[in-house]
């Protein structure tokens, strides 16, 4: 066998020996994703906070980064995108429910153009095999985009605690999967 088969092999079984802190993860992930589902609108807020302390995060080193350019232009480029984004992280906890609407619309427009796009794109490709699924997802996402505008401001205050609690629970049920799949 070679080194690499070596180190792969290696590297497989250390893992499978923590097949249980896949499961117990997996767990904790769904019993967070049944908590998100309880109260969406706090799930929300949460995830606006999350979006807040990267925004702000990202603004501090873009501000930090604009001191390290050579030109002018670049600096004050660097600086005015930096404030941008710390000012709207701070907005985020400033206004949790006024950014919660803004994200909510930013992901209507999102779900909307992706799945227009991607239903072009496999209607584009219709003689290839699986077209049609390409066609259906994008069909399925831009009506979920269109589902979310049509609702829109109301459903700011529990759409994204939707998402949240969903990718919480498939998360959970895919680390438990990995888990279990490493016990055997």
């Amino acid at each position: 066998m070679t080194l690499q088969g070596d180190v792969l092999k290696d590297a497989i079984g250390q893992t499978q020996a923590k097949w249980g802190w896949f499961v117990g993860l997996g767990v904790l992930l769904l019993i967070l994703g049944g908590i998100a589902f309880g109260n969406l609108f706090i799930a929300t807020v949460a995830s606006v906070y999350v979006v807040g302390w990267l925004m702000l995060m990202a603004g501090v080193i873009e501000i930090m980064h604009a001191f390290g350019v050579k030109t002018w232009s670049r600096f004050f480029y660097w600086l005015l995108s930096g404030l941008l984004y710390a000012v709207a992280g701070f907005f985020a906890f400033y206004n949790p429910l006024l950014a919660s609407a803004v994200l909510t619309f930013l992901l209507a427009v999102a779900l909307l153009a992706s799945g227009v796009l991607r239903a072009w794109v496999g209607y584009k490709h219709r003689p290839a095999k699986g077209w049609g699924w390409l066609v259906a997802a994008g069909v399925i996402s831009a009506l979920a985009g269109l589902v979310i505008a049509m609702g829109w401001p109301v459903n700011s205050v529990w759409v994204l605690g939707l998402f949240l609690a969903i990718d919480l629970i498939f998360q959970g049920w895919a680390f438990i999967a990995v888990g279990l799949a490493l016990k055997k």
